[in-house]
């Protein structure tokens, strides 16, 4: 069975006090789902149209895993954190090749 990821890739942080609370409770959300953190933090390189801001990359051992986490109360609590454009950012969920 294929792996699955969260591929997030900020565009702003407008608000980093709100960011800071997301951050402090998305983790344990995301781990309590199944994640593991591969990448976090500033891209070392951007090319093309790539934004110089704060990337994360997340593992799941399943795209219905990676699904699911991201609909748990836990996780759209978290995501509350970030209301009124605190941030903006694009999350993709995507299946590994293998």
């Amino acid at each position: 069975m294929a792996k699955a990821y969260w591929v997030v890739c900020y565009r702003a942080i407008r608000d980093s006090e709100a960011f800071k609370r997301y951050a402090s409770v998305a983790p344990a959300a995301v781990q309590a789902g199944g994640g593991r953190f591969l990448v976090r933090g500033m891209a070392a390189k951007v090319y093309e149209a790539g934004i110089q801001q704060r990337v994360v990359v997340i593992e799941f051992d399943s795209l219905a895993q990676a699904l699911a986490a991201h609909d748990t109360p836990a996780y759209q609590a978290a995501l509350r954190e970030l209301t009124g454009g605190a941030v903006e950012r694009d999350l993709r969920i995507v299946e590994g090749v293998a």
